[in-house]
């Protein structure tokens, strides 16, 4: 069945050969593939790796139960950014037949008495910290795929996945007043990535006083850094750069020459002749374990933030030829990896290739200065 699905949307894809909202080609063949992965995932209820607080012998419960709407791709987080790849793609290549199975997946989810229970689980005894900031910040980004999409059915699901979207913004409001420091790690719990989500989703969604409280956290986290421990990186067991993650998301916030210079305190060893081996690409030695697997997504989440690093520089910037060859080089190592073939990176890497492909989260010209809407 896997198989046949992503065969089937490769060749449909291979004649279609269109094009990303954005203007950038994306590969059809990878679309297809991107999207087969998550059609295969999001209601595959096990394997299943819960976070689940028991409080008594009621919440013994199969994931199907306890969370109705993300329940599938392994754990929550990965549910959820499953959906939003679905509903990325789907946007991306309207009229197609991933365009109608992305739907169909959507549509089997996004159910107003799923979501209601979904709210009901955040809300139970002992969850208050419940995928934060991680899945809460790409609950977030699904949100804002949605409002983004002109669409009647992407405002249908918009308005009904609202509930769950309110909790998880009452949540992050109370939470990052009362946080003292910034999550400098490589993995879920990571405050640089979480916050760049959760800041494009505010201005996509006219959400100021959200706005207004990332951006004040963001300064007070970050403005101050200076030469960040590159060469400690990576972890064995990363998936996001905490250096490269807080470059990028500090461009969101400033000038581009006012981010430039911050930059060259921030990483000094970014080179000024166009070599890429400043930062070599991750090696991942086994697949198919589950946290080794996450240098793939390493990968290709410091393709996109360099990428993000990049657009945040002024044109001419002498830094930008060796940003842009590492990006480069990273992008293709992770692409490669994005093949299905074990399910410990499947069920996840194909909404991170196309967070990279898609320029999910790069800003035009006139966003950087603070101005215009996001992709």
């Amino acid at each position: 069945m896997k198989q046949t699905r992503i065969t089937a949307l490769f060749s449909l894809l291979l004649i279609c050969g269109l094009a990303v909202a954005s203007g950038a080609e994306l590969d059809p063949v990878a679309a297809g593939r991107f999207a087969g992965l998550a059609l295969d995932c999001v209601h595959q209820e096990y394997p299943n790796k819960i976070a689940h607080v028991l409080s008594n012998d009621g919440d013994v419960l199969p994931p199907r139960q306890l969370t109705p709407v993300f329940y599938g791709c392994y754990d929550w987080h990965s549910a959820v950014h499953g959906h939003w790849l679905l509903a990325r793609l789907a946007r991306t290549f309207p009229g197609t037949e991933l365009d109608r199975q992305a739907r169909e997946a959507l549509d089997r989810s996004i159910i107003p008495h799923q979501v209601q229970a979904e709210v009901a689980y955040l809300e139970g005894a002992g969850r208050v910290s419940f995928e934060r900031p991680y899945g809460l910040a790409w609950l977030l980004q699904l949100a804002a795929e949605f409002r983004e999409w002109d669409d009647p059915r992407a405002q249908w699901w918009a308005f009904t996945l609202g509930p769950l979207e309110r909790i998880a913004v009452e949540r992050l409001t109370e939470w990052l007043p009362k946080l003292t420091d910034p999550i400098r790690v490589g993995e879920h719990s990571q405050t640089a990535f979480a916050f760049g989500l959760i800041l494009d989703w505010a201005r996509i969604a006219g959400d100021q006083d959200m706005a207004d409280l990332m951006v004040s956290r963001i300064r007070d986290f970050y403005l101050g850094d200076r030469d960040c421990p590159l060469s400690y990186e990576p972890s064995g067991q990363d998936f996001l750069s905490p250096c490269l993650a807080e470059a990028d998301l500090v461009r969101r916030v400033l000038p581009k020459p006012e981010f430039a210079a911050w930059l060259g305190a921030f990483l000094p060893e970014i080179p000024f002749d166009g070599t890429s081996g400043w930062l070599e690409p991750a090696i991942v030695t086994d697949p198919g374990d589950p946290k080794l697997a996450h240098l793939d997504g390493l990968n290709l989440s410091r393709a996109w933030m360099l990428d993000g690093i990049a657009s945040g520089l002024p044109e001419g910037d002498p830094r930008l030829a060796s940003i842009r060859a590492t990006a480069d080089r990273h992008r293709q190592d992770g692409l490669r990896s994005v093949t299905g073939e074990h399910y410990e990176g499947g069920h996840w890497l194909g909404s991170f290739a196309t967070y990279l492909v898609t320029e999910r989260g790069l800003a035009t010209p006139t966003e950087q200065e603070g101005t215009g809407k996001k992709k």
